[in-house]
């Protein structure tokens, strides 16, 4: 009986022994996102306090999956370009995870995992998004934009004043047309007419207003004068 329970004592006083050890470890809040242009330096930390040796191992999980198909964590793989090291601040310590410079395949997740004698934490981890910037097209100088600019003004200019001096130019052609054409139908009127008989005409007209339609013969004294009257 008492070896039966000084065994079951044992096992709870372990347990109990693994139990604070895993909360001396306390977990600090990761950076949650960070974004660096490619051939940059990218620093990654994750702070802890503890009262056990720990060691601190990086992990990844690749940032080119979709949700539905994550791709499984794997050891970050440690080279001249990528270095893993700790310092303490504060009085924390903190594991750092430098990728100097960083590279488009760096893009992912990463978390920290602490190892000790009793326990084995990941940190809350940390997105590091690679991008590269767009390269221009054209290397165009200052002075060039300027011309650029001031031909587009030019160009806009045209283009507001075209429509207003086509339209005017419509409107005085067709004043012209209409012009010449009450000048030809003035034309057409006198077209068929005779100059000699309108003068013959006239001169009538005139003789007529001025002697008058009939002629007193009483008044004839010479009877040997020829008489000659106007018919009525």
């Amino acid at each position: 009986m008492y070896n039966k329970y000084s065994k079951q004592y044992n096992v709870i006083a372990a347990s109990s022994t693994v139990g604070i050890a895993q909360t001396t470890v306390v977990l600090e809040a990761d950076r949650p996102f960070l974004q660096v242009q490619v051939k940059h330096a990218a620093e990654l930390q994750c702070c802890y306090t503890s009262e056990n040796s720990v060691e601190v191992h990086w992990i990844k999980q690749d940032g080119n999956t979709t949700l539905s198909t994550r791709s499984p964590r794997h050891a970050v793989e440690l080279s001249q370009r990528v270095t893993n090291g700790s310092i303490t601040v504060s009085g924390r310590l903190c594991g750092n995870l430098t990728f100097n410079p960083v590279e488009l395949i760096d893009t992912g997740f990463y978390q920290c995992s602490l190892k000790g004698n009793d326990f084995n934490r990941v940190s809350h981890g940390t997105y590091l998004q690679v991008y590269q910037p767009m390269k221009k097209t054209l290397n165009l100088s200052e002075s060039t934009k300027n011309r650029i600019l001031t031909a587009e003004g030019v160009l806009l200019l045209l283009c507001a004043l075209m429509p207003s001096v086509t339209l005017l130019w419509k409107s005085k052609r067709l004043n012209e047309l209409e012009k010449k054409k009450a000048k030809k139908e003035e034309e057409n009127i006198y077209q068929g007419l005779n100059l000699d008989d309108c003068s013959s005409a006239y001169d009538r007209i005139e003789r007529s207003q001025a002697h008058g339609q009939y002629q007193d013969v009483g008044n004839i004294k010479d009877e040997e004068e020829q008489v000659q009257l106007e018919k009525p």
